[in-house]
C-alpha cells in the first residue's frame, strides 16, 4: 500500500510540475514542463548518486581506511540480502547519514565524521541498517527523483515570479490570472512540492526504521542512535544542507535548522514517534525482555566514549543474545 501511495505522490509532484507550465505558458508551457521533468528524471537516474556524493565533498573507504566500518557494512549488507554498497565517509560535524543509488547494485551509504564520533558501534550498526533498508525498498531512487522535481518546481516558481513582476501584461494570453496568478503560482507551488516531498519522505522513514531493526537485530540500537542525533542536528549545523534544501529528506535526520519556513515543513516525521515506534518492535520481540531495552536506549548516551567509533579497538560492553555484532 505505500509503494502505491509513493507512487500516487510522484504522480502529483510530476502533475504540479506540468501544471505550473501550463499557468506559465499555457498547454505549450505544459508540454515544455513535463519533458524537462522527463530528461530531469532520466539524468537523475543516472547521475544523481555521484552528484550527490560530490556536493557533499563525500570520500570513499575501503577495507585499509576504514576496516570496521566498511566490515559492519558488509555484513549488514549480507544480512539484507543486500549486494556490498559502497561506503562513504563526509568530514561534516553534524551526526547524519544517508543513502543514494538507482539500485540495490549500485547503491552508496554514507555517514559524517559527526556522526561516527557521536555514537556507539551498536548504534553505528543500527543506522547503517537503517540506510540499507532504504536501499533494499529502492526508496534512493525515489527520493532522489523527488528532490529532482521539487528542485524544478522551485526553479520554475521563481520564473513565474519574475515573469509576474515583470511581464506585465505579456503572460496574460497564457496565464488567465496575469501577473498576480504569477506571483501567486511562486509562492504555492513550491509549498505544495514541498508537502508532497514530506509525504513520500515520511512513508519511507518508518518503513526504513522497520526493515532496517529487522536487518541489525535489535531496533533499540536504531532507537538510542535516533535520540541521539535528534539532538546533535539541532545542536551544529550543516551549512551544505542548508544551502541545498531540496536534498534533506535523503538523510536518516532532517539536517536543516529549521529556523526558517523550512521547519512548517518538515520532510521526517516527528523523531519521537519514530522511537516510540520501535520501542514497541523491541518489546515485542520473542526472547527479549522488553524492561532492560527501554533503559538502554535511555542510558545509550553515558555509555563510555571508548566504546564510540568504528575504528577504535576496545570491544562492544555487551553482546546480542542472537547474532554477533556484524563488525566481529
Amino acid at each position: 500500500m505505500n509503494y502505491v501511495r509513493t507512487g500516487l505522490l510522484l504522480a502529483g509532484l510530476t502533475a504540479l510540475f506540468g501544471a505550473v507550465g501550463m499557468m506559465i505558458g499555457g498547454q505549450q508551457g505544459m508540454i515544455i514542463a513535463l519533458l524537462f521533468a522527463g530528461a530531469m528524471n532520466v539524468f537523475a537516474y543516472w547521475n544523481s548518486d555521484a552528484m550527490l556524493l560530490r556536493m557533499r565533498s563525500a570520500k570513499q573507504v575501503d577495507d585499509r581506511t576504514a576496516p570496521e566500518l566498511v566490515s559492519m557494512v558488509r555484513d549488514l549488507a549480507r544480512n539484507a540480502g543486500l549486494p556490498m554498497p559502497k561506503v562513504y565517509v563526509i568530514e561534516n560535524p553534524q551526526p547524519n547519514a544517508f543513502a543514494t543509488g538507482r539500485n540495490p547494485e549500485n547503491a552508496a551509504v554514507a555517514a559524517t565524521t559527526g556522526l561516527l564520533k557521536l555514537l556507539d558501534r551498536n548504534e553505528i550498526a543500527g543506522v547503517m541498517a537503517h540506510e540499507l533498508a532504504h536501499v533494499k525498498n529502492r526508496d534512493t531512487l525515489t527520493m532522489t527523483i523527488t528532490a529532482t522535481i521539487a528542485g524544478a518546481i522551485s526553479a520554475l516558481a521563481n520564473f513565474a515570479m519574475f515573469a509576474g513582476m515583470f511581464g506585465g501584461n505579456r503572460s496574460e494570453n497564457n496565464n488567465p490570472l496575469g501577473g498576480i496568478g504569477m506571483i501567486l503560482i511562486a509562492i504555492l507551488a513550491p509549498m505544495g512540492a514541498m508537502i508532497v516531498q514530506m509525504a513520500i519522505s515520511r512513508t519511507r522513514e518508518y518503513d526504513a526504521d522497520r526493515i532496517g531493526a529487522e536487518i541489525c537485530g535489535h531496533p533499540l540500537w536504531l532507537a538510542s542512535a535516533l535520540a541521539k542525533l535528534d539532538k546533535g542536528v539541532h545542536a551544529i549545523p550543516n551549512m551544505e544542507a542548508e544551502r541545498n534544501p531540496a536534498t534533506a529528506h535523503m538523510y536518516i535526520a532532517n539536517p536543516l535548522s529549521g529556523k526558517g519556513v523550512d521547519n512548517l515543513f518538515s520532510t521526517h516525521p516527528n523523531m519521537a514517534n519514530r522511537i516510540a515506534k520501535l520501542q514497541e518492535m523491541a518489546s515485542g520481540l520473542t526472547g527479549q525482555g522488553s524492561s532492560g531495552h527501554g533503559a538502554a536506549a535511555r542510558s545509550a548516551s553515558a555509555r563510555p566514549a571508548s566504546q564510540k567509533g568504528p575504528w577504535g579497538g576496545s570491544q562492544p560492553a555487551t553482546k546480542p543474545r542472537r547474532r554477533t555484532r556484524p563488525w566481529n
